[in-house]
């Protein structure tokens, strides 16, 4: 997306483009979501199940953890009986992360400096040659080597990035350029700052994330702000919000970062709902919180506007696709900036179900 104005995004920075499987990563390409599952990845029933789940709501990449060998046989498994790019999780072992690439994954995400020593990162990287697979190098701030973290008094964007070019320079070595590099932290600050470092130092397509960023709420707020200051700057080429909670979350917050700034159309309902104030009379609140569950199913792209008040309600909800004001027990339905139904407090809800509900048959059998 190219935007113009005071408040637009800026040009995306360029990148080279890789692939993972049939997904475009950098060279202009849409930003891209990823996530990863949280299930035990020896159970492929599960894992399988999640990453369906994934997929459906809007996840274009999933990772999967490898840490041994009876989770290797359960994601051959698994990537036979998926369609969706798969990334396969190693650290420390490179005969695994071999072994994955053998099995169909579609990307490895590793730090070569831990994988075993350069004879052994050299068969991981024939190996990925052979498959025509990208590498992911994955810095965090937890996984800064000692000597970095003494020279720059602890694991700062400087270190991280210098870890990152470090294992960049393994790899280029080795002739291999098929690369994304993420470098992530607990810290938005120093998550923001290490990505504009290493985005001004390699031309390969970064992978965004606030690691550990905690639970659904405070994650969310703090990967929108990590997430949203970059892609605003033009810098990042895929992303994940990394959550302490159901994967879902990751990929529904996810997805309204790219919408937000305008990267990614909506999946789904926009619901657009006021603060609430002293002129309130009916209760918005507790409507609000039935149909965001009510609506969640939908994923045909509409804008909902939920408003409780005659004050700014009717002219918030012209610039929606339909949206109620509320009054003492009562409200009104807009539709097209028009009022279409006037109801009761008690009504309210149904009525404007019915109507999405109507809008959305429409839409999809216009398409």
């Amino acid at each position: 997306m190219e935007a113009n104005g005071d408040n637009a995004l800026k040009k995306r920075v360029k990148t080279r483009q890789i692939m993972v499987r049939n997904v475009p990563i950098g060279g202009g390409a849409p930003i891209s979501l990823q996530s990863m599952t949280k299930t035990d990845t020896r159970n492929a029933a599960e894992t399988i199940r999640q990453i369906l789940e994934l997929k459906a709501a809007g996840c274009d990449i999933v990772r999967v953890a490898i840490p041994d060998e009876a989770a290797l046989t359960s994601f051959k498994r698994i990537r036979q009986e998926v369609d969706v790019p798969l990334v396969a999780d190693i650290h420390f072992n490179a005969s695994l992360a071999i072994k994955a690439i053998e099995a169909g994954a579609d990307c490895i995400r590793i730090n070569p400096g831990n994988i075993g020593g350069e004879a052994k990162v050299r068969e991981v990287v024939s190996a990925a040659k052979d498959r025509n697979i990208p590498i992911r190098i994955g810095v965090n701030s937890g996984s800064v080597e000692k000597e970095l973290m003494e020279r720059f008094g602890g694991p700062t964007p400087e270190a991280m990035v210098e870890s990152a070019l470090r294992h960049v320079n393994i790899l280029e070595k080795l002739g291999f350029y098929e690369m994304k590099i993420s470098v992530k932290a607990s810290s938005v600050i120093d998550t923001i700052l290490a990505y504009r470092l290493l985005s001004s130092k390699v031309d390969y397509p970064l992978h965004l994330g606030v690691t550990e960023a905690g639970t659904s709420f405070r994650g969310a707020i703090k990967s929108a702000l990590g997430i949203g200051i970059l892609l605003s700057e033009g810098i990042g080429d895929t992303i994940r919000v990394s959550l302490t909670a159901d994967p879902k979350e990751e990929v529904i917050a996810g997805n309204e970062i790219l919408a937000s700034l305008g990267l990614r159309e909506r999946r789904g309902i926009e619901l657009i709902s006021c603060p609430t104030c002293g002129r309130l009379e009916i209760d918005l609140p507790s409507l609000v919180s039935r149909l965001e569950k009510r609506l969640a199913h939908i994923n045909v792209p509409l804008k909902v506007s939920v408003l409780g008040c005659v004050v700014n309600g009717p002219g918030e909800a012209a610039e929606a696709d339909i949206g109620i004001a509320g009054g003492k027990g009562v409200g009104i339905i807009i539709k097209g900036g028009k009022v279409v139904k006037k109801c009761s407090e008690t009504e309210l809800e149904d009525e404007l179900i019915k109507e999405i509900e109507e809008m959305v048959q429409k839409r999809t059998s216009h398409n």
